[in-house]
């Protein structure tokens, strides 16, 4: 089994599916992927992006019952977008296991990297050009901790365009 973590920062689409499962095409192994994708769920910054939406207004939410409902639809949309992700890969006629995360994404990366024993690592981002200048992007990141090799994808983006 030639296991893979993948740290995907929204959900793939046909063409990410495809070039993923492309790149290991011709193993001999069986390849099983293991998808995570992070949530944020701080109470701060569930509480600050509400008052951004609020024209300028800082408006602080202090309901508890409000900031868990907030949690909760993030937690119910990253689970739909995880689940419709790990299908595509699955419809491919590969094996996948997926997992949301509210920890530091590359912390749990890196802890599913050990739990799978997985060979290499796929992390998928749209374009941070100002984090990744400054190697503050999750790649970066995790490549200065990961004993696997690593590669980076902009998701939604053809092969051919990511030169």
């Amino acid at each position: 089994m030639y296991d893979v973590a993948l740290l995907i920062e929204r959900q793939l689409i046909d063409l990410d599916a495809d070039q993923i499962i492309a790149l290991h095409e011709g193993l001999d192994d069986t390849v099983r992927y293991h998808l995570l994708l992070p949530v944020e769920s701080s109470n701060a910054i569930l509480t600050s992006s509400m008052s951004a939406l609020g024209a300028g207004q800082i408006v602080p939410i202090t309901e508890p019952d409000a900031i868990e409902a907030i949690h909760s639809q993030l937690v119910q949309a990253g689970q739909s977008e995880l689940e419709a992700s790990a299908a595509l890969i699955r419809d491919r006629g590969q094996q996948v296991t997926a997992a949301l995360t509210e920890d530091d994404p590359i912390d749990a990366l890196l802890e599913l990297v050990k739990k799978t024993g997985s060979s290499e690592v796929i992390i998928l981002t749209e374009p941070h050009v100002v984090r990744e200048f400054l190697q503050l992007d999750w790649t970066s990141r995790a490549q200065r901790k990961l004993d696997v090799p690593s590669v980076h994808l902009l998701e939604h983006v053809p092969f051919d365009a990511q030169r």
